[in-house]
């Protein structure tokens, strides 16, 4: 069973210090801040993602679950990112369940340090891999319409 995400004060803390890293493009080069309006304040809510790029194409990936960015990007239908002092905004369009497997197998590849929250290996099937993109929802990242 996967582990649960929980934000907690060291959670924060290394959310902060990833924030300032981010900030300053210091880091893993898929480490942005993700900021979205929020869908209950209306005010802008940012914190630190990872974002997969293949092909030309990019996508966010809720590896911790369903949690307040994902509500919000889902309401908000847009975001902005930013890394090393450049800021994008873009559409997002939350994938399907089979369009989202070989975005999360790039994922667990690539960040290894949150397989832990994902009840798939890289050896899972890709039918194991849509079930499980119901818990890591992909979003992917579009130009402004």
């Amino acid at each position: 069973m996967a582990k649960s995400y929980r934000v907690g004060a060291g959670t924060r803390a290394v959310n902060r210090v990833f924030t300032v890293m981010t900030r300053f493009g210091i880091g893993k080069g898929y480490r942005y801040i993700l900021t979205v309006q929020g869908r209950k304040s209306g005010e802008p809510r940012s914190t630190p993602v990872d974002v997969m790029e293949s092909d030309g194409r990019r996508w966010l990936v809720a590896a911790y679950g369903v949690t307040n960015w994902v509500h919000n990007t889902r309401a908000a239908g847009q975001v902005a990112i930013s890394r090393g002092g450049r800021s994008e905004n873009l559409r997002t369009v939350e994938l399907g369940p089979a369009e989202s497997v070989p975005v999360l197998r790039q994922y667990l590849r690539e960040v290894p340090v949150t397989r832990a929250y994902f009840d798939v290996t890289q050896d899972s099937t890709d039918e194991e891999f849509a079930a499980d993109s119901v818990l890591h929802p992909v979003f992917q990242l579009l130009p402004p319409a």
